[in-house]
């Protein structure tokens, strides 16, 4: 079995890989400062709630955007579940190649969704990840991380709205009954599920445009990527899994 570990700025999200099978998933919160003893116990018992032994992990794989977190992390990890640790970046095989300006600004979040997105469903494809920022990352036919776009995600956009005015409040984020909102909580709900609908059918369209790629595989992830999903026709697949997907097939890769 091997863990593979996904360092957002909001979670850090853990899955357990029995060859290809997710056995399990489990998340901690990343704002949260804690020692390496506290990830590692932490990590331990976790493990053993989901009825996985630290025995039978045989390696660990990481993507970080956070790495102010990784020294406690990685400590923990090396100390109380396995020495063998891998950490997505320099040097590390993909199965992509990233093309842009500048190689090194792309992030290892979006290297990895883009590796599993790829290999899953093939190119052209267009990536879109629902986290704290809402990201487009365009992968060619050749396997060529070519273009990435990145506008606020729904919780910043909702986050601006009930902290920058003084009488909106605190609300859950999810698709209104309809988007005629007649009271406060539902007219929030509207503009940030349905502008956010609005931003990826266009962004898309326009990706479509400027490529010329009519086929264009569109294929989304995310905690809320789910709700605009099921809203639009411009993506054709959901996978809530394709992060660790891409971990997976990465370690995968660099243990062959």
């Amino acid at each position: 079995m091997i863990l593979v570990i996904d360092v957002g700025n909001t979670n850090i999200t853990f899955g357990v890989y029995d060859k290809k099978n997710l056995v399990t998933t489990f998340r901690l919160m990343a704002k949260t400062q804690r020692t390496s003893d506290e990830y590692g116990v932490l990590i331990t018992e976790l493990l053993s709630k989901n009825h996985v032994n630290t025995k039978e992990i045989e390696g660990t794989i990481i993507a970080s955007v956070v790495p102010n977190v990784m020294h406690s992390l990685t400590g923990g990890i090396k100390r109380y579940v396995i020495e063998k640790l891998m950490i997505v970046g320099v040097g590390i095989k993909t199965g992509i190649r990233i093309v842009t300006e500048n190689p090194k600004e792309i992030g290892p979040d979006r290297i990895v969704d883009a590796v599993a997105a790829y290999e899953l469903y093939g190119g052209p494809v267009l990536v879109l990840d629902f986290g704290t920022a809402t990201t487009y990352d365009l992968v060619d036919e050749k396997g060529c991380f070519c273009a990435g776009i990145t506008a606020p995600g729904i919780r910043i956009s909702a986050k601006a709205l009930w902290e920058d005015a003084a009488k909106l409040p605190e609300i859950e984020i999810k698709k209104p009954a309809s988007i005629l909102a007649q009271e406060t909580i539902s007219s929030m709900q509207a503009g940030l599920v349905y502008g956010q609908i609005g931003q990826t059918e266009y962004i898309v369209n326009r990706v479509k445009k400027e490529t010329g790629y009519e086929n264009l595989k569109v294929v989304a992830t995310g905690g809320l990527g789910r709700i605009i999903a099921e809203e639009t026709d411009v993506i054709q697949e959901y996978n809530s899994a394709l992060t660790l997907e891409g971990l997976r097939i990465i370690y995968e890769k660099n243990n062959r």
